[in-house]
């Protein structure tokens, strides 16, 4: 498996350019081509006025988000010929962030967004990204954290943190990072608590999963540790003591109603998260 497309959601926030200084810095690494989305933060799905002569808002504030939405894509297109991405383009599309970014997400192998901040409010962002696109667009999403910033991105993948559970979902992760981990100089296997689920492990916890990296050209140093600690906090905690520059793990959570129900570790390190995390479902 290799990345060939990845998109990356272009706004206007203070955190845009931690963003895609991540976005290209993996784009550059694995030779993938980079699409810059834009929204309006108009639903496709409006309905037309005839009394605005226009969608529900008036022709004025209509060109001013456009106009927006055309400033966040100069930026991106700034900050790709400074980082030297030569393969990248960008759209903007009239669309909400959500329902705009789940259409571009099925022709990518990868979707960069950024950790919600909730002081940060853009126009057609009703709910938080990260959740909805996680458990929706059927692609792997890689997280900027909030406190990212252009300068602060390394060259390289030095040494990502795999949060093995024996699950579905950080199977499917681990599968989704292999374009980055064969390019890391050091992978650790984390395993967590194993005791408590033994049928998920076998007798050598991470065992299997090493050997199934092995063969995808990936040597990872397998750790297992007890921890009393909540897992998202542990997982941060032991990336930050090891040095690790990418947190790889699957994402749990369901929708009731108009509900996004997210699992404990991934609610918390969706929130609490200090480096970039790669997530799938």
């Amino acid at each position: 498996m290799s990345y060939k497309n990845i998109v990356v959601h272009c706004d206007q926030s203070p955190h845009a350019a931690g963003r895609y200084a991540l976005a290209a810095k993996v784009a550059l690494l694995t030779g993938a081509h980079l699409t810059g989305v834009a929204l309006t933060g108009i639903s496709r799905y409006a309905e037309w006025n005839d009394s605005l002569g226009a969608w529900p808002l008036p022709p004025h504030v209509l060109d001013h988000l456009r106009h927006q939405g055309a400033a966040a894509l100069a930026s991106f297109e700034r900050d790709m010929a400074a980082a030297d991405v030569k393969l990248w383009s960008s759209n903007l599309y009239e669309d909400d962030a959500e329902s705009g970014l789940l259409l571009h997400a099925r022709y990518a192998d990868l979707l960069v967004l950024s950790q919600t901040d909730p002081d940060d409010i853009q126009f057609g962002v009703g709910r938080p990204l990260p959740p909805e696109l996680l458990l929706q667009s059927g692609r792997p999403l890689l997280l900027a954290p909030t406190e990212a910033r252009a300068g602060s991105m390394p060259d390289t993948v030095r040494h990502p943190l795999l949060a093995w559970d024996g699950s579905a979902q950080a199977a499917r992760a681990f599968s989704d990072a292999l374009p980055l981990l064969r390019l890391a100089q050091r992978v650790t296997l984390l395993v967590l608590n194993a005791d408590r689920d033994p049928a998920r492990h076998g007798a050598e916890p991470g065992a299997d999963m090493a050997l199934f990296l092995s063969r995808h050209g990936v040597q990872v140093d397998v750790m297992r540790e007890f921890t009393t600690v909540e897992i998202g906090a542990a997982l941060l905690c032991a990336a930050a003591e090891r040095g690790c520059d990418l947190l790889v793990m699957g994402g749990y959570g369901h929708h009731r109603l108009r509900e996004t129900l997210l699992g404990g570790a991934t609610r918390s390190i969706l929130r609490e998260m200090t480096l970039p995390v790669l997530i799938s479902h």
